[in-house]
């Protein structure tokens, strides 16, 4: 059985201020996210999932659907406040999503198989997915998932601060630790920095973080359910709180579910997280296209 793609879609991109997930970007009009389908189908995945909010769902569907038809299989799951939260009161005013473990919590019926999960909005590179999939194939199970990480210095966004989990990996490989910062940023002095509520610290150039490009096998979508009912119960009543797949993830090797082999990639990540990082992603794939790594349309060839 071919593994999955499941490509988190639902963001409101509240810091970017528009749809970025269907922004173009490529010569032909492709977004972000087509790259990476593109990628996925060329290693050998067999299927993509998005998981998207209900309110676009036609507008995304007409955007996808006449590009991909007939190249891999297609699947929609739809994100909202009220899946899996049976027995809890959303809090008034909540509009933030409950985040992408949650967002993954939602494929529950739709996996059968290895899967990994990517954002949207981020361009992972070939080599990402040849990794993938080989760790799909030849590796993963229900006691061993994968993070494919990336060197923290190649994820910066040069507008503002970003979210990543940064990992903590032993001499064997497999992640220890990760921890999710979500204000990241090279401060005044060119070191990198992430800040919370006890100020500014630094992290190395070369640490591994997470960018949301995760294997699985399909048993993990029934352990994020449980993981979900604990986060209710704790943060359930906060506006902004969200159930990250990091911390899911932690949640696996804390419980001694298994282990998470920590797979680095050379690829060069980018993303657009601000409206301002747009010029140099579109600038990227441009690039890429002249040298002949994609061709000027992804579907026609």
């Amino acid at each position: 059985m071919k593994p999955s793609l499941v490509i988190l879609a639902a963001g409101m991109a509240s810091r970017y201020g528009s749809r970025k997930q269907t922004q173009s970007f490529g010569p032909s009009g492709e977004t972000i996210m087509e790259y990476s389908i593109f990628d996925a189908i060329q290693a050998g995945f067999g299927k993509v999932i998005f998981i998207i909010r209900e309110d676009f769902a036609a507008d995304f569907r007409e955007l996808i659907e006449p590009k991909l038809k007939g190249k891999i299989e297609l699947d929609y799951v739809f994100q909202d406040l009220s899946k899996f939260t049976e027995g809890f009161s959303i809090p008034e005013g909540r509009t933030k999503p409950w985040g992408t473990a949650h967002a993954l919590l939602c494929c529950k019926g739709h996996i059968a198989e290895p899967f990994a999960v990517i954002n949207a909005d981020d361009f992972y590179g070939k080599d990402a997915f040849k990794k993938a999939f080989h760790f799909l194939i030849k590796e993963c199970n229900e006691e061993t998932q994968c993070i494919i990480g990336y060197a923290l210095e190649k994820t910066l966004s040069d507008n503002g601060t970003v979210s990543r989990g940064v990992c903590n990996v032993n001499e064997k490989g497999y992640l220890t630790d990760i921890q999710e910062r979500t204000s990241i940023v090279r401060n005044h002095s060119g070191t990198i920095v992430y800040q919370d509520t006890n100020g500014e610290h630094a992290l190395p150039e070369d640490c591994i973080v997470s960018m949301n490009f995760l294997c699985y096998a399909p048993g993990f979508v029934d352990f994020c359910e449980q993981g979900f009912k604990d986060f209710l119960q704790v943060q359930g009543n906060e506006l902004k709180s969200e159930f990250y797949l990091p911390t899911a993830t932690r949640l696996f090797i804390e419980q001694n579910k298994g282990v998470v082999k920590v797979i680095p990639t050379e690829a060069q990540w980018f993303g657009v997280t601000y409206q301002e990082d747009a010029p140099g992603v579109a600038g990227s794939i441009q690039r890429l296209v002249q040298d002949g790594v994609y061709p000027d349309n992804l579907w026609t060839v």
